[in-house]
C-alpha cells in the first residue's frame, strides 16, 4: 500500500526542464533522496513565488518545508550538502574537492557559450525551443518575448559568426574527452557523482541533450555522454560507489583539465579583470554592483571577441579560490602538483582586489583583499 505524502515535509523546486540551472539542482535532490516536488515556473509562479520571494526573475528557486527560500544554484547545493550530508557531493580530500569546484565554475561560466549557440544559432533548434517555451509556460506571447530576448542576447555572450567555429571545436573536444573518460569511469571523480556532475549536467542536459541540433550531435557522436546524462538524472539511491582512492584523479581527466585551462580559464579571468577595473572606479563597501558593467575584449582559440562583463564571474572565481585558500600548505601543494601544466593553476595565481558577498539574493561588495 502506498503511504500518503506528508506535504509539510516536501521541498518545492520551482523550475523548468529546459532550464540550464534547474538541471543543476534537480539531480542533487534526487541523489540525496530529498523529498521534493518540482513545480513548473509558469508566469503565475514567477509573479507569486519566484519574484515575490527573491525580487529576481531567475530559476530555480527552492522553498523548504520551513518556508525558507533558497536561490542561486551554488548556494542551493551548499545548503543541500549541509542539510543532507549523506551521500556527499563534495569530496573531503583536497585535490578532488578543488577539481569538483573547478568543474562547477567551468560549467556555469563557460559552457553557456555552446549551450546558447546550439539553441539559438540554428533555425531548427530555435523553433523547438520556442515551441517548448510556449508549452511549458502556457502563455505563447510571454514565451515569444522571452525567446526573442534570449536569442537576441547571444552576441553579448560572445557567440558571433567569427567565434562559432571555436565554440563548436571546443564542444567537439569536450564530448570526445568525456567519452574517453566515461568509457573507463562512470562519473568524473570515480564511481559516484560529485559537484562536478551537478555543474556539467546543466548545459549538457537542459540545452545540448534536449535541443534539436545538439541533441542529434550528442546521440550520434557521444552515446557514452548521453548515458552519463541519463545516469546522473536518474541516480540509483542504493548505489554506493566511491571516488577514487587516495585523492587520485583518473588519467583520462587530465586532458579535460587541460581543455578547461586552455579555453575557459583565460576567458573567465578576462571577465574578472575587466569587472575589477570597473570596480576600482565605482565600488563602495556594501554597494550592489550591476549584473553587467559593459563589454570587454577576450579571446577563444586565438579569435578575439567582445563579451559582456558579468559581476557574477568574480563571485564564482572566489568560490573556487576560497576552497583552495582553506587548505593547509601541504594540501595546496598536492593541488598545485595535480593541476600543474593544465592552465587551471592560473585561477589560483590571480589575486582579486575586490570581494563580493550576498545580501539576501543580490551580490554586494564586502571588503577589499
Amino acid at each position: 500500500m502506498n503511504r500518503p505524502i506528508d506535504r509539510d515535509t516536501l521541498f518545492r523546486l520551482y523550475g523548468s526542464e529546459l532550464s540550464y540551472f534547474t538541471a543543476k539542482v534537480r539531480p542533487a535532490l534526487r541523489y540525496k533522496r530529498v523529498p521534493f516536488v518540482e513545480i513548473l515556473a509558469t508566469p503565475a509562479a514567477f509573479r507569486d513565488v519566484i519574484v515575490a520571494r527573491t525580487g529576481l526573475s531567475f530559476i530555480p528557486v527552492v522553498v523548504t518545508p520551513e518556508d525558507e527560500t533558497w536561490q542561486d544554484t551554488s548556494d542551493i547545493l551548499d545548503r543541500l550538502e549541509e542539510r543532507f550530508p549523506d551521500p556527499p557531493l563534495v569530496p573531503s580530500t583536497p585535490v578532488q574537492r578543488v577539481v569538483a569546484y573547478l568543474f562547477e565554475l567551468y560549467a556555469d561560466e563557460f559552457l553557456v557559450l555552446p549551450a546558447m549557440h546550439y539553441r539559438w544559432s540554428f533555425a531548427e533548434s530555435q523553433a523547438k525551443a520556442r515551441a517548448d517555451f510556449a508549452a511549458t509556460s502556457g502563455d505563447p506571447e510571454t514565451a515569444r518575448k522571452f525567446a526573442d530576448r534570449m536569442g537576441g542576447a547571444i552576441g553579448f555572450l560572445g557567440v558571433l559568426p567569427e567565434t562559432i567555429p571555436a565554440i563548436e571545436a571546443h564542444t567537439a573536444d569536450l564530448l570526445g574527452l568525456l567519452s574517453d573518460h566515461f568509457a573507463e569511469y562512470p562519473y568524473v571523480l570515480g564511481d559516484r557523482p560529485s559537484l562536478a556532475e551537478m555543474g556539467l549536467i546543466g548545459p549538457l542536459y537542459a540545452h545540448l541533450y534536449l535541443d534539436a541540433v545538439p541533441g542529434r550531435l550528442l546521440r550520434e557522436t557521444a552515446p557514452l555522454v548521453c548515458h552519463w546524462i541519463e545516469r546522473v538524472n536518474h541516480p540509483d539511491p542504493d548505489a554506493r560507489g566511491e571516488w577514487l582512492l587516495d585523492d587520485e584523479l583518473a588519467p583520462t581527466l587530465r586532458p579535460l583539465l587541460e581543455l578547461i585551462g586552455a579555453d575557459a580559464v583565460p576567458l573567465i579571468l578576462d571577465t574578472v579583470r575587466d569587472f575589477e577595473q570597473w570596480a576600482d572606479a565605482h565600488r563602495g563597501k556594501g554597494e550592489q554592483p550591476p549584473r553587467a558593467t559593459g563589454m570587454h575584449a577576450t579571446h577563444l582559440r586565438g579569435i578575439e571577441l567582445q563579451r559582456y562583463t558579468n559581476a557574477y564571474s568574480l563571485w564564482m572565481v572566489q568560490r573556487v579560490q576560497d576552497v583552495y585558500a582553506a587548505l593547509s600548505g601541504a594540501e595546496q601543494s598536492a593541488v598545485n602538483a595535480a593541476l600543474r601544466g593544465t592552465g587551471c593553476e592560473a585561477l589560483f595565481a590571480y589575486a582579486p582586489r575586490h570581494r563580493l558577498g550576498k545580501q539576501r539574493f543580490n551580490l554586494v561588495f564586502t571588503s577589499r583583499r
